[in-house]
């Protein structure tokens, strides 16, 4: 055998193995009807014209690679940025397996979060008394300030009514009647993880809000919105905003829950929201939100309460960041220091000093609405263009916006937008209108591999490469980050272009 004890081998070598070959072949040759190797290829070149493109864009019914995920996986992500908080999934347990996994494999932390566990027989027959054990056996297992309940396909396809189920599950003695239990309906068949999140963070903020009157203050509220960067974009933004000295409160905080130490004690429960800050946040004189397309009923509920509103796109470099600092400002009347000054001007420097190399790149950007427009702004800074901008949960009113601010901007009025495409549209894309280098997650990999595209990786999730949400992307210094990530893959690319020595090495960038 090839593994053993005394030779530990990782899969990728493992698999390369005789013996897992031969078992490859007999699989091919038995089971998977295969085509001769030239009709593969044949087909394979015929995938990558202008005719195909056509054909592929024409789909209506069929989904391939779609840069996006469920709701519940927004809910779970919303509801773990508050102190205490376990997540709590009324659907089966496979799915909830799946966003735990998904948030683990990104932030390389564990992910709380049960489950219902219904079955089939709860699908027939509700999942009533599936939700009474559960609430039950989460509050006495782990120990929950709260439980914020959000649903899979399973329970919405069935109707169960999440509100009815969980007064009947305080008056069967599941949790006392004044226990905080929040909830969401959030299907898995529409929308999707921004519009999980932003049920989520809605329902939360109405449990502790309704009927509670309203003393207007001087404090703010961020909402950062489903960020996978969050551990180090959350505290850069803290960092900006206490150099500033404004009083705020983060609604949804993960970063200290995805970022725990190794210290011997294991924290199921870390940082986070509190239940007396989200009380407290009524009273804020207004609310900010980081991405307008993940809050988007939020904000409206929050508008309703009286509070002052803003919203942006991802605050990341020169132009968005400025935009939100001078709104923290207004909000909050403190001055904008000169250190922040200074470290603006660093960043201006940095994008001065490599603009030779970046001037006239272009670029495919696909994921979030919010995290695309914020890119493809970033890109137009630096000189770049912005040629694709694709978002599978994109709308056509995200479609309309994104097309005026790319109208706007000389780097951006050669820029075609697709809202509501998936990676597998923009694999025909890449072929036929090809660009330098594509930004978006590590399900980009593959269309690197297969168009020889670049992929700079900068959205969630990123599964493939480690510890790159530990760091910022948003603020001055996350735009310094951004910059220095694609000036990276650029002078990768730039040595696997020349490698060969005395035919294509002719650069002299290490002279002495």
């Amino acid at each position: 055998m090839p593994q053993s004890a005394d030779r530990v081998l990782d899969h990728a070598p493992l698999f390369r193995e005789p013996e897992y070959q031969e078992m490859f072949a007999r699989k091919r040759a038995e089971f998977e009807c295969p085509v001769p190797d030239d009709k593969v290829a044949e087909q394979g070149e015929f995938t990558k014209t202008w005719d195909y493109r056509e054909k592929n864009f024409a789909r209506e019914s069929l989904v391939v690679n779609p840069a996006k995920a469920c709701q519940p996986l927004g809910a779970v992500f919303a509801a773990a940025g508050f102190s205490k908080c376990m997540s709590f999934v009324h659907g089966s347990q496979g799915c909830v397996a799946y966003y735990r996994s998904h948030l683990s494999r990104h932030f390389k932390e564990p992910c709380s979060a049960v489950s219902s566990s219904m079955t089939e027989d709860a699908a027939v027959f509700g999942g009533l008394q599936n939700m009474i054990d559960g609430l039950a056996n989460c509050s006495s297992l782990y120990q929950p300030d709260m439980i914020a309940v959000s649903t899979t396909c399973m329970a919405e396809v069935i109707g169960d009514d999440l509100q009815g189920f969980i007064q009947n599950a305080k008056k069967k003695g599941s949790v006392a009647e004044d226990f905080p239990v929040p909830y969401a309906h959030t299907p898995a068949f529409v929308g999707s993880h921004v519009d999980g999140y932003d049920n989520m963070i809605k329902g939360i903020l109405e449990n502790f809000w309704k009927g509670a009157e309203r003393t207007p203050g001087t404090s703010i509220n961020i909402i950062p919105g489903f960020d996978g960067y969050c551990v180090g974009n959350n505290r850069e933004l803290k960092r900006l905003l206490d150099m500033m000295g404004v009083d705020y409160t983060f609604i949804s905080d993960a970063s200290d829950q995805f970022d725990t130490p190794s210290d011997g004690e294991f924290r199921m429960y870390d940082g986070g929201t509190t239940i007396d800050q989200v009380k407290g946040a009524l009273n804020a004189k207004g609310t900010i939100s980081l991405q307008y397309w993940n809050t988007r009923k939020t904000m409206d509920y929050i508008a309703e309460q009286g509070q002052e509103t803003a919203t942006f796109n991802y605050p990341l470099g020169i132009r968005a960041t400025d935009a939100f600092l001078m709104k923290v400002s207004e909000l909050s009347g403190k001055a904008i220091p000169e250190a922040i000054r200074m470290e603006r001007g660093r960043l201006v420097d940095a994008m001065a000093d490599s603009q030779s190399h970046l001037h006239g790149k272009k670029y495919a950007i696909y994921g979030d609405p919010d995290f695309v427009r914020a890119m493809a702004q970033f890109i137009m800074e630096t000189g770049g263009e912005p040629t694709h901008c694709l978002a599978t949960n994109g709308t056509k009113a995200w479609d309309a916006e994104m097309k005026e601010m790319l109208a706007a901007n000389p780097f951006g009025k050669a820029a075609q937008v697709w809202a509501g495409k998936d990676l597998w549209h923009l694999r025909s894309l890449l072929f036929t209108e090809p660009v330098d280098f594509m930004i978006g997650n590590s399900y980009g990999k593959y269309l690197e591999r297969d168009t020889g595209t670049p992929l700079i990786r900068l959205t969630f999730p990123v599964f493939d490469r480690h510890h790159h949400h530990r760091f910022p992307l948003m603020g001055y210094q996350g735009g310094l980050r951004v910059l220095t990530t694609i000036l990276d893959k650029v002078f990768d690319k730039l040595d696997a272009d020349t490698i060969i020595p005395g035919v294509t090495d002719y650069s002299f960038d290490l002279t002495r």
